[in-house]
């Protein structure tokens, strides 16, 4: 998963992009988290509990997009999506490009951009 951290140079916020794949956590690190510094530390506090299992799974519902975390895996899709997992239209052979409302990753791979976008808010 390859990203980007800048900011916007006329209104001087934040922004994320990434590969193709993964392009929702552009928009969910860019929209959603933006410069929030106290739901940086409150994910950092909810990956931990995952990765030491004293919690099994940990969501946050965003104003466009919604964040899943197990302990192996986490998800972002939109809400418009009503994400359940249904594979209705890969089982009639079609299939819709969703790159930019769905995507997932690895809970370390996450951690490990999390806390490169806190540090960036940051200044470090």
């Amino acid at each position: 998963m390859e990203y980007e951290f800048r900011r916007n140079p006329i209104t001087g916020l934040p922004f994320a992009s990434f590969s193709m794949e993964h392009e929702v956590f552009g928009r969910w690190f860019s929209e959603e988290l933006a410069d929030d510094k106290a739901l940086c530390l409150k994910l950092e506090n909810a990956i931990d509990a995952l990765l030491n299992g004293s919690i099994q799974e940990w969501r946050w519902v965003g104003r466009d997009l919604t964040l899943e975390m197990e302990r192996e895996q986490v998800r972002i899709f939109a809400n418009v999506l009503g994400y359940d997992g249904s594979t209705e239209l890969e089982e009639e052979g079609l299939s819709l490009y969703d790159a930019e409302s769905m995507a997932d990753c690895g809970l370390e791979d996450f951690q490990s951009v999390l806390h490169s976008w806190c540090s960036y808010l940051a200044g470090n």
